[in-house]
């Protein structure tokens, strides 16, 4: 406790003391934590990236031994209202400081594996890292706008470390170009209804090719970009960017028995859908009949899946959603149709909507390869459900039937 106390008292005055006590001894050491991914949580799949501050003899005797860690992924999400702020990409997130054990021993807890590279700077970069930690830690500093792929835990510490550098870090990844979909499906590539959420929430913008730069937004990718890079010094020198590496926790393994969630994939449980559908349409066609509930629940599940996707497209603030070809599929007019199926006298209108949406995913369906946009495998039956319903509603109309 009294640590704690000192810890907040030492980060929240320094600014008021930085002429006596700003300055770091040799010995101190600035470290890039990368913590692996886990499955314990949705937010905890992309793995997490921290600075590491140890110091044990600083200058003044009643500031020894500062082990801390800067943690630029703290939110709170205990907030009111805090996933619609989420979805609507308003979430503040912040930089929070810890003690180093406790910061550890929570990973090591959660089985995830912990990389410290300490990095290879001189006295005057390690005192500029310092200070604008300490001062982004202040209350009136701490808080940001977080942005998944442009402003998060892992690109908002490589900042930090580009501008307090004396020269320029020159990247070498050892990874090849992907998109940004390639980059965070395969971090979700044991979650594949999370896959097929982000791919239904996230447009075209999503599957273009990433920078170097920006790749980085992954704590895994920043790791292995600084395992490589080098300080270009402004009279041309060079040294490497990470002095030494080490591994503080190890990964506990999963366990592999499959459950039965692993059977009940998104694209299994589409096409068991699209066929059910088309069970219930055969029927109907035997039958020279129309059930008309059918027709209302499907639509009404797309128009409610259209106003998520409406709301994510043109009222989030969130990068990469927009343009979004899912919304050719899901729209929210689809409640309106709901209203003009369950009632007899809107026939002709309900006849007019079903030939409208068949013509859209008629097109849809013949140039799902040439859209410029990943859509899930999964969405294709779900597609050709609704599609088959307005075809079956338009053949309806041709034969005078229900």
């Amino acid at each position: 406790m009294k640590k704690s106390i000192f810890l907040f008292l030492l980060l929240f005055t320094l600014p008021a003391l930085r002429a006596e006590i700003i300055r770091m001894s040799n010995n101190a050491q600035i470290s890039l934590l990368t913590a692996g991914a886990s499955e314990e949580a949705v937010f905890t799949v992309y793995g997490h990236t921290a600075i590491r501050v140890r110091d044990t003899v600083l200058i003044r005797d009643s500031l020894q031994k500062i082990d801390v860690v800067f943690n630029y992924g703290v939110f709170d999400f205990s907030k009111p209202n805090f996933i619609y702020r989420f979805a609507k990409g308003d979430t503040d997130y912040m930089l929070g400081v810890r003690d180093f054990r406790d910061f550890i021993l929570e990973y090591a807890m959660r089985g995830s594996e912990v990389t410290e590279q300490v990095l290879n700077l001189d006295s005057i970069e390690k005192n500029k890292v310092w200070e604008a930690l300490v001062i982004n830690s202040l209350p009136q500093n701490r808080v940001y706008r977080y942005n998944f792929f442009f402003d998060n835990c892992a690109t908002r510490p490589a900042a930090v470390f580009e501008k307090s550098t004396n020269g320029q870090i020159h990247y070498q990844p050892p990874y090849q170009e992907q998109t940004f979909r390639e980059l965070i499906n395969y971090a979700m590539r044991n979650k594949p209804w999370l896959i097929f959420g982000c791919d239904l929430a996230l447009g075209s913008p999503t599957d273009r090719t990433a920078t170097t730069r920006e790749m980085m937004f992954l704590p895994t990718y920043l790791k292995e970009a600084f395992g490589t890079a080098t300080i270009i010094g402004p009279d041309g020198s060079s040294r490497k960017l990470v002095a030494s590496t080490h591994l503080l926790t190890e990964e506990i393994e999963e366990d592999d028995t499959a459950t039965w969630g692993d059977f009940f994939s998104p694209l299994l449980c589409c096409w068991a859908f699209f066929f059910l559908v088309l069970a219930i349409t055969f029927s109907e066609w035997r039958r020279k009949t129309y059930f008309r509930i059918v027709d209302c629940l499907l639509f009404f599940i797309a128009g409610i899946g259209g106003v998520v996707l409406f709301f994510l497209c043109f009222v989030s603030t969130h990068p990469s959603i927009w343009p979004n070809w899912s919304v050719v599929w899901l729209q929210p007019f689809d409640l309106v149709a709901v209203i003009l199926f369950a009632v007899k006298k809107f026939r002709k209108a309900a006849y007019c909507y079903h030939f409208i949406n068949f013509a859209a995913l008629t097109l849809m369906l013949i140039g799902w390869h040439f859209i410029p946009q990943h859509l899930n495998p999964a969405f294709i039956p779900l597609v050709m459900s609704l599609w088959l319903r307005s075809g079956y509603g338009v053949y309806r109309k041709i034969w005078n039937i229900g």
